[in-house]
C-alpha cells in the first residue's frame, strides 16, 4: 500500500509483534517502523504516575520519528498516552494516542462505561481520555472503573495463566455495573480474544486493533 511513512513507539518489545500483524493485516504494504523504550513505563510505575521528565522524553521520541521520517506516530502505551496530547505543538507531523479511537467508541455504546486496568498508572489516563471524550460528544456517561491488583506483576513474571484469571474475574465483576467494558492495556487484550461471545458479559472494547484501524483510515 503506497502512502506514509509512520511510526509507532511502545513502551515494550512484546508489542512490536502484536501490532506488526495488525499492520500486515489492516495496512497491507504499510512501510512503518518500531521505535521502543522500556524505560518510559518503568519509570512512570516507579514513580507512580506520568512525571515531566517522562512527558518531555515521550515529546523527544516522537520529535525522533519525525527526523527519521515518519509523517504519522502512534504512541502504544496508554500510561504515557497525556504526553501525546501535550506533544503536538511541538510536532511537524500528527502524534496519535492508540486508545483514543477505543475511548471514541466506548462513548457511543452505553452510558455506563467500566474501565479495566492492571496497572493503576494506566487506569487514570483511561478514565480521563473517556471522559473528555464523551464531553467533546455531548455525551453524559456514568464511569466506573475497576483495578486488577497484581496481574499485572504476574505479566512481568510469565505467569499469564494468573494474569488472564485475573482480568477475567476483573471483567465478571466488572460487568453486572455497566454497559460495556473498556481494557485500559493492550496487554489486555488478548484475554478479551480468547474469550467466546457467551463468555463476554458485555461488550468489550481493546486498543490495539481499534487504533490501527483508525490509522488506516489517516492513512
Amino acid at each position: 500500500m503506497a502512502g506514509k511513512r509512520f511510526a509507532l513507539l511502545h513502551t515494550s518489545a512484546t508489542l512490536a509483534p502484536i501490532f506488526k500483524s495488525l499492520c500486515d493485516e489492516l495496512i497491507p504494504g504499510a512501510d512503518f517502523f518500531h521505535m521502543v523504550d522500556e524505560s518510559l513505563i518503568q519509570n512512570t510505575i516507579r514513580a507512580g504516575r506520568l512525571t515531566p521528565a517522562t512527558a518531555q522524553r515521550v515529546v523527544r521520541h516522537l520529535a525522533a520519528a519525525e527526523q527519521a521520517g515518519a509523517e504519522v506516530a502512534m504512541v502504544t502505551c496508554s500510561s504515557i498516552g497525556p504526553a501525546v496530547d501535550g506533544a503536538q505543538p511541538f510536532l511537524g507531523i500528527p502524534a496519535l494516542r492508540v486508545d483514543r479511537p477505543m475511548a471514541d467508541k466506548a462513548v457511543t455504546i452505553g452510558r455506563r462505561v467500566g474501565v479495566l486496568a492492571t496497572l493503576n498508572t494506566t487506569l487514570e489516563p483511561t478514565a480521563s481520555l473517556i471522559v473528555r471524550r464523551a464531553e467533546a460528544a455531548g455525551k453524559e456517561i456514568d464511569l466506573q472503573d475497576r483495578l486488577c491488583e497484581g496481574a499485572f506483576d504476574a505479566f512481568l513474571a510469565g505467569d499469564m495463566a494468573k494474569h488472564d484469571a485475573m482480568v477475567r474475574e476483573g471483567l465478571k465483576d466488572l460487568g453486572g455495573r455497566v454497559d460495556l467494558i473498556v481494557l485500559a492495556q493492550v496487554s489486555m487484550a488478548r484475554v478479551a480474544d480468547s474469550l467466546d461471545e457467551s463468555e463476554k458479559p458485555v461488550p468489550i472494547l481493546t486498543s490495539p486493533r481499534l487504533g490501527v484501524e483508525y490509522l488506516a483510515q489517516m492513512l
